[in-house]
């Protein structure tokens, strides 16, 4: 099972993703990839296996992962204030993978109809969703 977690701006989310992975799946390979530097870093000192930066990573990385988690941005061209190619995005939604999407309303994205939870509780949800998924 390879887990491909993308994250922009701090790489705040992404790093409690990967955290809370790695606690609940220590056997999954785990890569992040950050939209910039400094995400990649914060993912890497989580826990994951492996870390790159940048468009071609995450369309590379998009290819061959079975779980792809990360914020709801990063399958909208243009948000994590800009981060998000047109390119990063279309990798994404036309990957194969299973999307674990935290839906952060943020960057003139809100998403309806969906509860209003904290970060934690997000990640909690998407951790249990990804075992679900892997355990099968």
């Amino acid at each position: 099972m390879h887990i491909l977690v993308i994250d922009g701006q701090g790489g705040g989310i992404g790093k409690q993703l990967v955290e809370e992975i790695r606690k609940a799946l220590p056997e999954v390979s785990i890569t992040a990839v950050g939209t910039n530097s400094i995400a990649t870093s914060a993912m890497i000192k989580a826990g994951a296996d492996n870390g790159a930066t940048g468009e071609n990573a995450v369309i590379v990385g998009c290819r061959s992962a079975d779980i792809i988690a990360g914020p709801m941005g990063i399958v909208i061209a243009d948000s994590l204030l800009g981060e998000i190619t047109p390119a990063m995005a279309a990798a994404v939604g036309q990957s194969p993978a299973l999307r674990i999407l935290l839906p952060v309303n943020r960057c003139k994205n809100s998403i309806i109809g969906i509860a209003d939870m904290d970060i934690a509780t997000m990640i909690k949800k998407a951790v249990e969703e990804i075992k679900k998924t892997a355990q099968n």
